[in-house]
């Protein structure tokens, strides 16, 4: 497995590449399968209202899902054991799925095993004042269903996804309440 640590306002140090080989291996070793790479950032960001200011953010690409991780701490080492822990659990729940799946279309489909779909995660970052577009990310669509989607969008932590519908083909958004679930926006055009 290919892991790459960078750092953003940090000076990577010796210690802290072979501490985040370590604790992400072993992590990434949950789910031990070909092709996997790993992209760990580790930055610093001291706000005044912010004392958690060392950031270890994690990204896993593998077999055309991505899955994220991002844990803030005082301190580094700390950042990157918490990120490593998320990441064992967000790689168990992974694995889960794929296995379940597998079994499932092996038995609905006469032993054949279904593809699975691959998504490009989407993210749009403003700044503390939210007036200017800091950042623009294009992604491609691909058809998933409904609950791939919530799984994809649990694996990359992120607050809401988009997709294109694999019965309708138009791009829905699924996002997390602040109250608990999920919704989902789609188009005018499918109100029943």
């Amino acid at each position: 497995m290919d892991i790459t640590v960078t750092g953003r306002k940090i000076q990577v140090t010796d210690a802290l590449r072979e501490n985040v080989e370590q604790k992400i291996g072993d992590a990434l070793r949950v789910f031990d399968i070909s092709p996997m790479t790993a992209d760990v950032v580790l930055r610093v960001e001291h706000y005044k209202n912010s004392p958690e200011g060392d950031i270890c953010e994690v990204t896993v690409r593998v077999r055309g899902s991505v899955i994220r991780v991002s844990c803030a701490k005082d301190d580094m080492y700390a950042a990157i054991d918490e990120a490593a822990h998320m990441l064992t659990r967000r790689m168990r729940k992974f694995k889960t799925r794929v296995v379940d799946r597998r079994q499932r279309a092996s038995k609905s489909m006469g032993g054949e095993t279904i593809q699975e779909n691959t998504q490009l995660e989407a993210q749009v970052l403003a700044d503390e004042d939210d007036e200017a577009l800091v950042r623009e990310k294009f992604i491609e669509y691909t058809k998933l269903t409904e609950e791939d989607a919530l799984v994809q969008a649990d694996l990359l932590g992120h607050d809401f996804f988009v997709f294109r519908d694999m019965v309708t083909d138009n791009v829905h958004v699924i996002y997390h309440r602040k109250n608990g679930g999920y919704g989902i926006l789609k188009p005018d055009t499918e109100r029943r």
